[in-house]
This record gives structure tokens, sequence and C-alpha cells, in this order.
């Protein structure tokens, strides 16, 4: 039984041949094909072929949300895009965005905080002072610590704030701008050749106010004080202005003119204040000269009257009468008045003592008449015919002026018909005419 089961196949003692066989299945199994499907037959009508499968598919479209959603990535894409611009022309902008800065904060500089200005009436202490207003009341108030107050003294120009009237500033230089205006920057171009005749009342008008300023030890030699002011008066059109304005060109003194209406302001107490600034800016730039023209505006006598506006006209007046003849010297100040209306003036006014010299400018005779037709048609082209004598030996009052305002008229009338030159008939229409106007009444300032 032992060799039976040792020679069985498959069992450890069987025979060889019997493994073989095993390995050989394992191969067969391994060669073993895959299942293949069948090839098409060619039996039967060939199908056409269709489209793609593809192509048959339904289309899809994005729904609301996403929609949304590239809607939103679409505004981020460009406010990252315009984020990007911004700070590109931030950078390109910024100088000039700067200097915009610069210029605005200088605007504001300018600008400032609104003030009043104002007059110091009184100093309390060191902090506190009373002021008036230009309104008219007077207030208590502080003084800011940042004010220099040793330039603060009654009677000054002060600034105040709008709200509570502190005082935040000094006005040093108070000058009024009216008078400023009136001092000339440039010389008048009339000179002494220029007036005809009145050759008595240029040596009396050099007399009294050149010849003190440029050579005042004369004077004092002789012992006598040289007058402090001369006064104009005569028919208009006689050359007080005129001689006036000669009298500036000449002198390299400062001149300051007035018209005597500008002395008269709106407020109480503007005129008088501007005269006293008059003749303070005269003193300060001495010496000088203030030319007061048509001084019969404030110089008129005084009288009883209960109008506010005559009352202050009498005060400015009177504080040109002080300012005359005050305490206070004016040495190298003169003063000279125009007026064709001296009697209307206060004779406090035109005392010795305040004008001390009266010089009367007449209508001109034979001789200066002579002399102011050839000043005047000295550059005109005259005619042969043209004979002056007849105009000037007539005995019609006329005034400088008068002349003047006949030679152009004639000069007129002339250029009226293209001619170059001047005929007699053009004077004699000239002289009818500017009388004729004259004695209707016609402004004698016209023809100046």
């Amino acid at each position: 039984m032992g060799q039976n089961q040792s020679g069985l196949p498959g069992l450890p003692g069987g025979p060889p041949g019997n493994e073989q066989n095993k390995d050989a299945d394992k191969d067969k199994k391994k060669e073993k094909k895959k299942w293949e499907p069948p090839l098409p037959t060619r039996v039967g009508k060939k199908k056409k072929k269709g489209p793609d499968a593809a192509t048959k598919l339904p289309s899809v479209f994005p729904t609301t949300r996403c929609k949304l959603k590239l809607l939103k990535m679409e505004r981020i894409k460009d406010y990252l895009v315009m984020e990007e611009e911004f700070v590109e022309n931030q950078e390109r902008l910024k100088p000039q965005e700067e200097k915009n800065q610069e210029e605005r904060s200088r605007v504001d500089d300018l600008r400032g905080s609104p003030m009043h200005v104002g007059s110091l009436e009184e100093i309390i202490d060191d902090d506190h002072a009373i002021v008036s207003a230009s309104t008219g009341p007077e207030y208590y108030v502080s003084i800011m610590s940042f004010v220099d107050k040793d330039v603060l003294e009654p009677g000054c120009s002060i600034l105040m704030h709008h709200k509570n009237n502190a005082i935040v500033g000094v006005l040093q230089d108070d000058t009024d701008p009216m008078v400023s205006v009136m001092k000339l920057e440039k010389a008048p171009t009339e000179s002494y050749a220029d007036v005809g005749g009145l050759d008595q009342q240029i040596q009396e008008i050099k007399e009294a106010v050149e010849l003190p300023l440029t050579h005042p030890e004369l004077y004092e030699e002789m012992g006598i004080k040289p007058p402090k002011g001369v006064i104009l008066y005569g028919s208009p059109g006689t050359g007080k202005t005129l001689l006036a304005k000669a009298v500036a060109n000449q002198t390299s003194a400062t001149f300051l003119r007035i018209v005597g209406s500008e002395l008269i302001q709106k407020y109480l107490g503007d005129g008088p204040k501007l005269v006293r600034e008059l003749f303070r800016v005269a003193e300060e730039n001495a010496p000088s000269i203030v030319f007061i023209d048509e001084i019969d505006a404030v110089g008129t006598k005084r009288y009883d009257s209960t109008s506010g506006g005559e009352k202050e006209i009498q005060r400015t007046m009177l504080e040109l009468l002080n300012q005359l003849d005050g305490f206070d010297s004016r040495g190298d100040v003169k003063v000279i008045m125009a007026t064709n209306r001296i009697e209307s003036l206060d004779p406090a006014l035109i005392r010795p003592g305040r004008i001390d010299r009266k010089i009367e400018f007449p209508l001109p005779d034979v001789k200066t008449k002579r002399r102011i037709f050839n000043i005047h048609t000295s550059r005109m082209t005259l005619s042969a015919d043209v004979d002056l004598e007849e105009f000037v030996m007539a005995k019609d009052d006329l005034s400088g002026a008068d002349i003047k305002a006949i030679c152009t008229e004639a000069g007129l009338l002339a250029l009226r018909e293209r001619r170059m030159k001047v005929v007699a008939d053009d004077f004699k229409k000239a002289k009818e005419k500017v009388l004729y106007r004259k004695n209707e009444g016609t402004p004698e300032g016209l023809y100046l």
C-alpha cells in the first residue's frame, strides 16, 4: 500500500510528469484571449453617418447665480484697474496738488481773520484798554499777549477783532490814503515862462515861498520871520492855479495839493483828522509846500447854524486855523491858498500871522494880453493875414483862460476845414463864440 500511495500523481512521491502538466494548464489560461466584440457585418444597406453626438446635446446657459458671480468678478477687475489708474494720476498730480495747497494756504493767510480799525482812547493796565470804534461807541477790551505794548499810546490806530473787539494789532503808519494821493510824485510841466505877465505876482510868491525854503539864513540875518503862507485871489481864469503849478515845477520841496472840498468828510471828526494828517505828512517830508485850492469851500465866515453839516465844516476850518497858527512851529512848511471869493472868507483865516501875504491876480492888461497871445500861438501856424494886435487892443474883459480858449477854438475851426494854417477869420469866429458862451453863463472851467 505504501507503494501505491507514493506512486499517485500529485503526491510528493509521484512521477514528475504530472507537475509539468499543471504548469502547462496555467500557461494556457494566461494565453486565453479576452472577449472582443464581433466584427460588424456588411450585410444589408449601409447607414448614413449622422452628426456628432456632442452636437446633439442641448445648449447650456449660465444660471442667474453664475451671472451675478461673473458680473461681480468683472466689477472687481474694473475696480482694480481704476484704483491703479487713480494711484498713477495721484503720483502724477502730486506736485500740482502741493502747489494748489500752497496757494490756498497763502490766500488763507492773506484773508486771515476779519478785523475792525479803531482808536485807542486809554490804557487801563497791561492787559486791558478802552478803545473806540469808527461807529462811535467805546469798549473796555483786552489786549492780546502778542501785541507790542511799547508802541501803544492813546490816539494811535489799532486793529480789533470783529467779535470781541480785542486789540490784536497796531497800525504803525496811520497816514490817511487820501493824503498819500495828494502828494505830487511827478512835477507839473508848467514853469514861470508859461505864465504870461504877472511879474510882480511871481516876485512876491518867490519871496514868500521859495526863498524861505532855499535861503532861510537871509531872514535870520534880517531878524524877521518868513511868511507862513500866501493867498492868491482874483477873477476866475487869471492864472492862480497855473502859478501854483509853476512853483511846484521850480522848487525841489515836497508839494501837496488839495482841494478845499476834499476836507469835507461824511463822518464827524474825519475832516479835522484829515487836516492834521495833511500837515503831519508835510512836516515829515519837510521842506514842503501845501497848496489848498478853492479854500472858500471850508473857510467861509462863521455864523450860528443848527445844521450838523455846517458845524462840521466850521470845525474843519478851526482845525485848519490851529495848524496854521498853533504852538507847533511851521518853519519848513509853507501854505499857498487860492480863491476867487476872498470877501467870503473868515477874517481869522486871512489875518496876518496865518496868511502873511495876499497876492491879487487882476484881469490882464494890454501888455499881459500880448504876452499870453504870444505864448499860446507860438506853436501854431498862422496865416499872413492874422493880426493879433487887433485882439490885444480890444476892450473886451478877457482873462488868461479866455485867451487860451480863443486860440484853441481857432485851431479847431481850421482843423475842421482840413487846413493846417489858421487865418484871421478863424480867430474872429472863435472870439465871438467864447464871448457868447461867457456871457451866457457857461462855466469858465470848460476852457481851463
